[in-house]
């Protein structure tokens, strides 16, 4: 089947900013101490692609035993998006990407398929200036799959006519779960059964393969 539409996580394959935010989990955790603040990055790294606000719930559930209220939530939030924007705007692209955009836009229907929150990422593209890119661009509350099934209903397409490119387990569980095609990236997709990269500067030469 051949390919009709890509669908792009943003964290660690658009944007360079895994690194910026693993700091920000790290720095709330801080006062709470090292353990504490270790087992948050260690649950945050192997839960990429996750909504920021489940961790915080998981974080308050597991490491203080109790219930995060709304207005706790709120704060964090607030605090990790001061901890980490200016960083985001400035980091740098995932190598690999600018290519894939600029080689493909107008030619196939480009999403962004995001665990980061929905204005937030809008924000963020659009300050970068790559917003224009995309057909859509869809981030959090709903969950990875929820939304890479809305993308594949709005793009009018089969899922197997859809890429998914993602860094993370969420990505590729989402993929699975939905039946699209998954490209992977980064060092914790490494030895999957799917196409892989260190970055993306192999994943224009396999879009054109793939493409009628």
């Amino acid at each position: 089947m051949a390919l009709k539409c890509l669908v792009f996580d943003c964290d660690g394959v658009i944007l360079d900013s895994v690194p910026v935010k693993t700091r920000a989990f790290a720095r709330l955790a801080e006062p709470y101490g090292e353990e504490a603040r270790d087992r948050f990055v260690m649950y945050h790294t192997v839960h990429g692609g996750v909504s920021r606000y489940k961790k915080f719930e998981w974080f308050f559930r597991e490491i203080l035993d109790r219930e995060i209220t709304p207005a706790e939530s709120e704060e964090w939030g607030r605090r990790f998006a001061e901890y980490a924007l200016d960083e985001v705007r400035r980091c740098e692209l995932i190598p690999g990407i600018a290519r894939v955009l600029e080689h493909w836009q107008g030619k196939l229907p480009l999403y962004v398929c995001s665990g980061a929150p929905h204005e937030e990422l809008n924000f963020i593209l659009k300050e970068r200036g790559l917003d224009s890119c995309f057909t859509g661009i869809y981030g959090s509350p709903p969950s990875k799959a929820k939304l890479l099934a809305m993308i594949v209903d709005k793009a009018c397409v089969l899922p197997d006519e859809v890429l998914m490119v993602g860094d993370a387990s969420t990505d590729r569980n989402a993929a699975e779960e939905v039946g699209t095609l998954f490209y992977g990236t980064g060092p914790d997709l490494r030895g999957g059964d799917f196409p892989w990269g260190p970055d993306l500067t192999g994943l224009d030469a396999w879009i054109a393969e793939h493409v009628e």
